[in-house]
């Protein structure tokens, strides 16, 4: 069964506000009824704590969808701090969440300079990583991003990166809103590389690019989900909403999240 959850991008766009309350961030995604939420590193704070992470999710009713790292891995392997904390992040799911996946997030450069050197490195870098996380038992998958500093914007580039990674250890997270805002037809390449396909992440977008509430821009996700559905995809669908109005009041736009997808998408998942 495909569930949906939310991500913790709404409330990092109010900057470090939210960073040590994902207590807080659980029980509003408890509250706007989606099943599962998935959390950057640095929003953890005291929930490092398993104990404390599986009481706060009991009591909202929602479960641990994901955990999402973010480096650079700019070198030809992993840098100390990188291999330590994908290392911490792999244990941590591994003991206590074996369920919930492990999402890789590569931080965009400033520009795309070197490009070429920079996919290869990420590719060897988060190889190696999803090969420790499949030896714990934890599924590992790739998530693009599209900041005009990323290695991934282009169909050349999903080319690139997606034929490059161990597919045997490594899957694939397709943000749809990443891939719009890349000017690729998203349907083609979910068709495309749909056995690699482990996670989703819907993100509106209106047609001039800017980043919309959920329902508000111009994305199929209707259709995203019905051929999600039709083709037997039973992981997650993660809001990630990076509109503007999160920046000042997340957890409402959480609250209408939750709502938009309780409406117009669940429904198509059944």
């Amino acid at each position: 069964m495909i569930k949906i959850g939310s991500q913790t991008y709404a409330w990092q766009m109010s900057g470090k506000l939210y960073l040590d309350r994902l207590d807080h961030i659980i029980a509003v995604a408890g509250r706007a009824a989606f099943a599962g939420v998935e959390a950057e590193l640095q929003f953890l704070g005291a929930l490092r704590d398993p104990g404390l992470m599986r009481r706060h999710l009991e009591q909202a009713g929602v479960d641990l969808a994901a955990l999402c790292i973010v480096h650079d891995w700019r070198g030809a392997r992993e840098s100390e701090a990188e291999r330590a904390s994908a290392d911490w992040t792999i244990d941590y799911l591994a003991r206590n969440f074996p369920g919930a996946l492990l999402n890789v997030c590569p931080m965009p450069g400033a520009d795309r300079s070197d490009l070429r050197e920079r996919q290869d490195n990420q590719i060897v870098c988060m190889n190696a990583l999803a090969e420790r996380a499949a030896d714990r038992g934890v599924i590992a998958a790739y998530h693009p991003n599209s900041p005009a500093g990323s290695v991934c914007r282009t169909v050349g580039d999903y080319e690139r990166m997606l034929e490059g990674i161990d597919a045997r250890v490594l899957k694939w997270i397709p943000d749809i809103g990443h891939i719009a805002k890349g000017g690729i037809d998203v349907m083609a390449l979910l068709k495309r590389y749909r056995p690699l396909i482990a996670h989703v992440h819907f993100k509106d977008m209106s047609a001039d690019g800017v980043w919309r509430r959920m329902g508000e821009g111009n994305l199929d996700f209707p259709g995203v989900a019905t051929y999600l559905a039709a083709t037997g995809y039973d992981g997650w669908i993660v809001v990630e909403d990076e509109g503007e109005e999160a920046e000042h009041d997340p957890d409402g736009v959480a609250s209408r999240d939750g709502l938009y997808m309780a409406r117009a998408i669940a429904p198509l998942l059944r």
